[in-house]
């Protein structure tokens, strides 16, 4: 079978990252179309790959004849037209989150794609791929902590993009979150609150940071997560599920522990997502790749878990407006 013909639309820092994978670490795909709204940048990458164009218009990118599938690293707000695209010229492809900005688009996307009765859309909820969490996945699945009731989540960043404000907090950091709890627990989340701790000083003016999210799911098991990313420190991130007969914790960053003089332990944190998640990034792509060539198309998150992870934060971001708890609205679609 021939490679799959690649379309990399959005070249920044992680589609950038994205082409380099497909490149040199992916087997069976090769990028044959690079789009950026900064035209010199799809160029110069362009230009360092045998058989590659930068097209301009990324609508073109998607229709171009010499793409079998598609790589969204656009901004978010760019997603709604992109997927329709998509699903329009029925390729696959891989969105990396948010599938769009708002819930009322993102069960737009949702509903388009079940009535084509065909997937065509998996989102770039890259944790599923982690071999922690997947190990995490498989002891609760096989039952030796018995019936889970409590997950504890950190999710720690040494600093943000200057356009961070409280609410991108919710939708950008806590939507990894509210993913790994649907991943986790297999089902829905029914409510979220936003506690608001006293602020870092050393935050932004105006941003609300660090947060606490409460999230609720329809059994009722709770889920709290600690959200401060302007740590100034590293990226931690740590998932503990407590459940019946024990409990279990991942991210531990136990790769070296050292002692030393004067009396002192301790090892290195992970300065970044990239550098906690390569290997997940990649084989979620390998795993895509496989299924695009197989023509199954998703092998991961689907449509409607972008749709439901819109629809916890939207609930999210109107708690942190009030601090009560805010029910999550579901569409009635089937995923």
């Amino acid at each position: 079978m021939s490679d799959l013909r690649v379309a990399v639309l959005g070249v920044g820092v992680m589609g950038a990252d994205h082409v380099a994978r497909i490149t040199s670490r992916i087997s069976g795909a090769r990028v044959t179309v690079v789009n950026d709204f900064v035209a010199e940048k799809a160029e110069q990458i362009a230009s360092e790959i045998d058989g590659c164009r930068a097209v301009s218009d990324p609508l073109d990118a998607i229709a171009d004849a010499d793409v079998d599938a598609v790589v969204l690293a656009t901004p978010g707000s760019t997603h709604e037209k992109q997927l329709l695209a998509c699903l329009e010229h029925g390729k696959p492809v891989m969105c990396e989150k948010p599938l769009t900005t708002d819930v009322s688009t993102s069960l737009e996307i949702a509903r388009r794609e079940a009535e084509l009765q065909r997937p065509l859309i998996q989102v770039g909820f890259m944790r599923r791929f982690d071999e922690e969490y997947m190990a995490l996945k498989a002891l609760l699945d096989g039952g030796e902590l018995g019936t889970p009731l409590v997950m504890h989540c950190v999710h720690r960043n040494p600093s943000v993009p200057s356009y961070f404000d409280s609410s991108l907090i919710v939708k950008d950091s806590l939507v990894h979150e509210v993913d790994v709890t649907r991943f986790l627990f297999g089902e829905e989340i029914a409510s979220v609150q936003i506690v608001r701790p006293a602020s870092n000083p050393g935050a932004p003016d105006g941003v609300i940071d660090p947060q606490i999210a409460i999230l609720k799911t329809v059994s009722g098991r709770h889920v709290d997560v600690e959200l401060f990313v302007t740590t100034g420190v590293a990226y931690e991130v740590r998932t503990e599920v407590v459940g019946e007969r024990g409990s279990a914790m991942i991210g531990l960053d136990v790769g070296l522990i050292r002692k030393s003089a004067p009396g002192t332990w301790g090892g290195r944190i992970t300065p970044g997502f990239r550098e906690r998640f390569g290997r997940a990034y990649d084989t979620e792509i390998q795993r895509w790749v496989d299924a695009v060539r197989s023509g199954r198309n998703v092998d991961g998150p689907t449509a409607w878990d972008g749709y439901a992870a819109a629809a916890v934060c939207a609930a999210g971001v109107e708690s942190l407006d009030t601090g009560l708890p805010v029910d999550v609205q579901l569409a009635d679609l089937k995923p």
